[in-house]
């Protein structure tokens, strides 16, 4: 009863928790529904730390989303000393209300209502009364009504958006033309079109279903966008803008920063590598850039770092391990805009036309909203790989001539064209792409297209294009082509068929941005202590005087032993008193499978590494086809080895794997026998793909295959099935079989003792650094004392009674072969068959019986 009354209390005035925090003091955090005066509540939740008065920030969350999506940038920034209020906005996360797109009368009046609680938090530091100090953030939704409560609301004193819009109706209705797949998401992620206002929902359909914006729908979004307030903006504004969006390109961010700072307020301006079409959003960086821009302008430290006027996130390369882009900096003092340093691209190209289909179908392909999440299309662009589409006939193109140095385009590049139509309605699609050399590269930089809809084109008409805003290389060699399209998935075009005429009436101007340079990465240490290093390695080995010792002159009588191992000893500095091998001798002919066999600290490890040069034993020889193995022995090209697993790089084939690893050892290509290799590891089509998509039995079989480059005539192989399932280790037990039947010689260390027991042909069993036994797998087995009696038929139970009773026998039990009968101390096989003959019972033949596994057990000693 006591925790249901609290409940209710806590239900009625607002919830308070402790956020756990690794640093003083805590974070403690009041969940309560604040009523805006017109019937709707909001949901919100205030963060604090410490005590005393500090500045507040107003953090908002994105489209679809709520106030527990900025939880964690709310409780950081409330540790670093600030007030934070979050709440899920009209429609979303359990506040009340139609969705109204940032209505003034909504919500952003709900924003002031929230400035009005924070200036009588007894936390929250004042200007003047009611006039709190007060910063506001948010991405995409949350960007535009800080924009908006910056305008509406002179209380606010610094704000930092993101990826956001400063005009609503350019946003979704570019140069006239309607983005239908984003208007789409944004109706369906609210939750329907019912969850807006009646207004909203009315413009919506009535767009959706004729296919063109008309004047009162533009007029409706422009209402409620920051540029209909941008006049009024005058604090310091920190703007943060995508480039892999086709939702709000680059283009918003430019209008508000132009605007902004007409106004006199200070505006920098930050291209980040994602956006709402993907990719890396910088979370950590953007994150303590909008505290430093708060620490400067909330809480007035002027000597806090709030970065460039500009900054640009470039891919620098790609990252080997994971295939992602790894990224840069550049910079400059002042925001260059989108025309900065303009530089002449001539193109060339004849007058073209080309159609648009009936009902605009096939489209073309350029962006696909909602694929973001798994990185987007403009991620694969970012890193060079083409994933646009344009059908034949449905477009013209005009190329360059390849460019002679490298060329970066950072901003928004023009051209003008000559467009005649035989239809009234004409919308084209322009985009710029990045063409390799033989034009077998065509990459569309982030997606972007350029969408216009053309009045008058029926008498011909000259239209100037501002091609998407992109930061984008050209490398020398490549070209640019501006392609001029008739359609696109993204967009409502018209229905009707019709035919479009274009020419070049001028040339590709392309923005440079002169000012903005790559910051230089720094040299890693090792550039520095690496050479130092290698000096005074060099000079302790001349000091050392130590000198390779001379290797013996090959024994003629074993050049055709693929492996003679005589009395070898290694013991090791930490365990003087023991020895991880002793006086271990066996040989390896041709064509044998050898399986190395002994428990956890047998010495098999070891052995192979003596084997291998690795390690230098204390005593002893090993002889491969007659050579003594010594580090860096010559004969050692013929022994191939797999221990402990093969690295690979994931993002390359498997074919190129292997490829690579042979081209380290410096040998001919030819004598790599890659396909013999291959043939062997039965690998197949999966040679083609990349290595990160293997299974761990295809990347087992593919470090057999290296190994098995060059086809050594010796093949070591240590735990070959780990990590296998069984039809894989059937398939592994196979290629050691075909491998060895070729005339060459496998030795596989496994402890799988009845996979050993069908691959191999011969043994050699270790314990405690020693030989236990060596010999062929058939006899190692049948030398038990466990026989198969062979009836024919099946031996009645009275008769197994007293086979069982017979002197020298343990126990006898009756099988489907006959009877297995195991002998005693005193039993032998030749009395067994006296009086089984004595008993009638029809022997028609006796012979061992006993597994790897026992006889493995026996030999060590049981559970040794």
């Amino acid at each position: 009863m006591a925790a249901v009354a609290a409940v209710v209390v806590l239900a009625g005035a607002g919830t308070w928790t402790a956020v756990a925090s690794d640093e003083a003091p805590p974070v403690h955090r009041t969940d309560r529904a604040m009523a805006m005066g017109d019937g709707v509540k909001i949901n919100t939740s205030y963060f604090t730390a410490g005590s005393g008065r500090r500045p507040a920030v107003l953090l908002a969350h994105g489209f679809g989303g709520s106030k527990a999506d900025v939880r964690d940038q709310a409780q950081k920034l409330a540790r670093d000393g600030y007030a934070v209020l979050t709440w899920s906005a009209r429609g979303f996360g359990g506040s009340t209300g139609k969705i109204g797109l940032n209505d003034p009368k909504a919500e952003v009046a709900d924003v002031s209502k929230l400035i009005d609680w924070l200036a009588r938090r007894p936390e929250v530091q004042l200007d003047k009364s009611g006039d709190p100090r007060v910063g506001a953030a948010g991405d995409s939704y949350g960007g535009a009504v800080s924009l908006l409560a910056a305008g509406y609301d002179d209380r606010v004193d610094a704000i930092a958006p993101a990826i956001t819009y400063w005009n609503m109706a350019d946003a979704l209705f570019p140069n006239g033309v309607f983005k239908k797949l984003w208007a789409g998401l944004f109706i369906n992620s609210g939750g329907g079109c019912d969850k807006f206002e009646a207004q909203l929902c009315a413009m919506y359909n009535r767009v959706a279903e004729s296919g063109k914006p008309d004047a009162q729908a533009r007029a409706l979004l422009d209402v409620r966008s920051p540029s209909a307030v941008g006049k009024r903006i005058k604090v310091p504004t920190l703007l943060v803008q995508g480039q892999s969006d086709s939702l709000f390109s680059l283009g918003q961010a430019d209008a508000a920063a132009r605007a902004i700072r007409a106004n006199g307020a200070p505006v920098d301006v930050d291209w980040i590598a994602g956006g709402h079409d993907g990719g890396n959003m910088e979370t950590n960086r953007v994150q303590a850039r909008v505290g430093a821009w708060f620490d400067r302008y909330l809480k007035d430290e002027k000597g806090v770092d709030t970065g460039p006027a500009f900054r640009v996130t470039r891919t620098g390369g790609v990252n080997s391990t994971d295939g992602t882009a790894q990224l840069r900096g550049a910079s400059g003092e002042t925001y260059p805009g989108l025309r900065s340093g303009r530089r002449t691209i001539a193109l060339s190209g004849r007058e073209q036309n080309f159609a648009n289909p009936a009902g605009a179908n096939p489209p073309a392909l350029s962006a696909l909203p909602g694929l973001g999440g798994s990185g987007g299309l403009s991620q694969l662009s970012s890193l060079g790989i083409g994933a646009s589409l344009d059908f034949p006939g449905q477009f013209a193109r005009f190329d360059s001539a390849p460019v002679t140095r490298d060329l970066r385009i950072s901003g928004s590049p023009t051209a003008t064209v000559h467009v005649k139509s035989t239809s009234e309605d004409t919308v084209l699609f322009g985009k710029v792409y990045d063409v390799g050399p033989g034009g077998t590269q065509k990459v569309l930089p982030s997606q972007l297209v350029t969408p216009i809809r053309v009045e008058g084109a029926k008498e011909g008409k000259d239209v100037t294009l501002s091609l998407p805003a992109i930061d984008h290389e050209v490398r020398s060699g490549h070209r640019l082509r501006l392609v001029l399209a008739s359609t696109d998935l993204g967009y409502a075009s018209p229905t009707a068929p019709a035919t479009y005429t274009v020419s070049l009436k001028g040339d590709l101007l392309v923005p440079t941005a002169p000012g903005v340079t790559t910051a230089a990465a720094p040299l890693p240490a090792w550039v520095w202590w690496l050479p130092l290093a290698g000096v005074v390695v060099a000079l302790a080995l001349l000091l050392s005087g130590r000198r390779r010792t001379a290797t013996p002159a090959p024994d003629p009588a074993l050049a055709e032993v693929p492996l003679e191992i005589t009395d070898l000893s290694k013991r090791y500095a930490k365990s003087a008193d023991r020895y991880a091998v002793r006086d271990l001798s066996f040989r390896v002919e041709k064509g044998q499978v050898l399986g190395l066999l002994g428990p956890n600290g047998a010495g098999k490890t070891t052995t192979l590494r003596m084997l291998m040069g690795l390690i230098k034993p204390d005593a002893g020889e090993i002889h491969v086809f007659g050579h003594a193995i010594r580090p860096g022995a010559p004969v050692l090209s013929r022994v191939g080895s797999f221990v402990e697993g093969a690295g690979f790089l994931p993002h390359l084939s498997g074919r190129e794997n292997l490829e690579l690893y042979w081209q380290a050892t410096g040998r001919p290509s030819e004598d790599a026998h890659l396909d013999e290799a291959l043939q062997i590891a039965g690998l197949g089509d999966a040679l083609a793909r990349a290595v990160r998509t293997y299974s761990q039995g295809m990347r087992q079989r593919l470090a057999i295959a290296q190994a098995m480059l060059g086809l050594p005539d010796l093949l070591i192989l240590d735990e070959p099935t780990n990590g296998l399932d069984p039809p894989q280790i059937r398939e592994m037990r196979e290629v050691m079989i075909r491998y060895a039947a070729a005339g060459r010689t496998v030795i596989v260390s496994s402890h799988l003792l009845a996979e050993v027991e069908q691959s191999c042909t011969h043994l050699v069993v270790m314990d405690r650094g020693r030989l236990v036994q060596a010999g062929p797998v058939h006899e190692i087995v049948g030398s038990g004392d466990t026989l198969l009696v062979g009836t024919g038929t099946p031996v009645d139970e009275p008769v197994v009674e007293k086979v069982g009773a017979l002197p020298g026998v343990a126990s006898a039990v009756r099988t489907d072969e006959g009877l297995l009968v195991r002998l005693d101390t005193d039993g032998s096989a030749g009395r067994l068959v006296v009086e089984l003959v004595r008993l009638e019972v029809p022997v028609e033949s006796v012979g061992p019986h006993r597994r790897l596994e026992d006889a493995f057990l026996t030999l060590i000693g049981g559970a040794a």
